[in-house]
């Protein structure tokens, strides 16, 4: 409190008119009021502990600001982590893929080749029927030509003989052949 009636007594002494003494540690002198006021103030700074106050609320922001860098360095860290598990991920479904496609390729090749192989056996097994049916065919026709060639010969040697032989030369052959069928029979 005396500090401050002092401040005052020192404020109201110092004029414009003093200013213009040449002893500077003089209340008359408003460099040397001015001096002791900013002391002045200082000193009830200092009393009232406010660099103190104001050293500890910039000591609890800059701990408020360390603790929000030690957290983003902990998510970064979780993040990068967890990026690096994602790209692994990542790699590893890209191997997987390129294994089926390659695996696919492989077997479309395969089936492929295996298409290619059962159209090949399937023309050979057409080819070897209808071969078959041309060789069944050949035979059927010339066993047709046969049976109508026998056919022929028999009618032509049966005009043949029926114009050579006499009425009873016929009867003769037919006894005798009704003889033979019987013989056999019994």
């Amino acid at each position: 409190m005396t500090t401050l009636r002092l401040a005052a007594v020192a404020a109201l002494a110092a004029s414009p008119a003093a200013a213009k003494s040449d002893t500077f540690f003089s209340l008359s002198n408003t460099d040397f009021v001015v001096l002791l006021g900013f002391l002045l103030f200082i000193g009830i700074l200092v009393y009232y502990k406010v660099p103190t106050l104001i050293s500890g609320m910039l000591d609890k922001r800059a701990a408020g600001i360390e603790a929000e860098l030690e957290e983003a360095r902990a998510l970064r860290d979780e993040a990068q982590t967890l990026l690096a598990s994602y790209e692994k991920k990542r790699k590893e479904m890209q191997a997987q893929a390129d294994t089926i496609v390659e695996a696919a390729k492989k077997e479309a090749a395969a089936a492929a080749v295996e298409a290619k192989k059962d159209i090949e056996e399937s023309i050979a097994r057409r080819l070897a029927a209808a071969d078959d049916q041309i060789a069944q065919a050949e035979a059927k026709a010339v066993k047709q030509v046969r049976d109508q060639a026998v056919t022929v010969a028999v009618a032509a040697a049966g005009d043949v003989i029926a114009d050579a032989m006499s009425p009873d030369k016929a009867g003769e052959l037919v006894d005798q052949a009704i003889a033979e069928v019987g013989a056999k029979l019994h």
